[in-house]
């Protein structure tokens, strides 16, 4: 990777605003999780708020995602509208999947979401298929599939990987490595210090960066987009960083060490790179608290929409399930 630029003020707080308004959305779907007014699977993606922000502010609305089940943040990032997002969650007929795919399957084509899969590693090869589609179309678009560190380990990244440097895909494999697949620590099930360095073996590009680190992220990613969308090939992006919370929603996570949060907490990019963005003068106190307020007023509207909205019909069960004709 070349050496990190300096990023304009103006970009600091374009990534600054996503983050923000993943790490409100955040706050308020768990706080509806813990008051009983929501029932939903959810995996929180706080303390990833920075990497998912570098990844949406390089994209295009046209690109393709393709997300986990720890998905959220990513999914903000590229543009999903926030009604139909807490409608899914709520299993409302006004939500990206008709309520139909809840919080851990959510596709919204219109922003170049595709596929958010509940299955550890199984949106690789489905990356390639869009890569593939848009190398063969030639329509210019980027593909990027995010994936955590526990799904390197599975038969499907190093084949996605090998396919897509053999095809020169436009797909970026960005892992977010936050150290801890569910419950077991990185080292206890990797024996590579870098999840990057296994790009070698596929003679395809690999960068491991701060995850954390606005500048540091934003450059590789930028890289990789170029990369990808010129015709160069794909990249293995490692972003390394940490979850402040459980594997999933009511996760403890006592199997951190109390020494290891802390020092993760200490690192917490969000007051970090707020700070960032008071400093560079790309914005005030009163300017970040007025976009606070904003945010919250969109997520109280989204959340208002989806309570307000219906259920899904019982007479459409079948509709989007199966394909045109299934039944004929």
């Amino acid at each position: 990777m070349s050496a990190t630029r300096s990023l304009p003020p103006k970009t600091l707080l374009d990534i600054f605003k996503v983050a923000l308004k993943i790490q409100l959305i955040d706050e308020k779907v768990r706080g509806l999780l813990m008051s009983g007014r929501m029932a939903a699977v959810f995996y929180s993606p706080r303390g990833q708020e920075i990497l998912a922000a570098c990844m949406g502010v390089n994209l295009k609305p046209t690109d393709y995602l393709v997300t986990t089940y720890r998905g959220m943040h990513d999914q903000v990032a590229k543009g999903i509208p926030l009604r139909q997002l807490f409608a899914e969650y709520y299993g409302k007929a006004t939500g990206t999947c008709k309520g139909k795919g809840g919080p851990m399957h959510i596709t919204y084509p219109t922003a170049g979401i595709m596929v958010t899969t509940g299955v550890v590693g199984a949106g690789l090869p489905i990356a390639n298929g869009l890569a593939l589609a848009s190398q063969l179309k030639g329509d210019g678009r980027v593909t990027v599939v995010t994936f955590g560190d526990g799904a390197s380990n599975i038969g499907a990244f190093h084949e996605s990987l090998n396919m897509a440097s053999l095809w020169k895909l436009p797909v970026i494999f960005l892992c977010q490595n936050n150290g801890y697949g569910e419950c077991t620590k990185y080292d206890k099930a990797t024996a590579v210090a870098n999840i990057a360095d296994r790009a070698a073996s596929y003679n395809m590009r690999g960068v491991t960066v701060d995850g954390n680190d606005a500048q540091a992220m934003h450059e590789a990613m930028r890289e990789a987009v170029e990369r990808a969308r010129s015709g160069e090939g794909p990249t293995l992006l490692e972003a390394k960083t940490f979850r402040f919370m459980g594997h999933y929603f009511g996760d403890p996570g006592a199997y951190i060490p109390k020494e290891e949060y802390a020092a993760a907490l200490a690192r917490d990019p969000m007051p970090i790179w707020r700070a960032n963005v008071l400093k560079c003068g790309a914005a005030t106190e009163a300017d970040l608290e007025s976009l606070a307020k904003e945010i919250n007023a969109e997520i109280d509207d989204a959340l208002q929409f989806a309570l307000d909205s219906a259920p899904p019909d019982v007479r459409e069960i079948d509709v989007d399930i199966y394909a045109a004709g299934a039944h004929a």
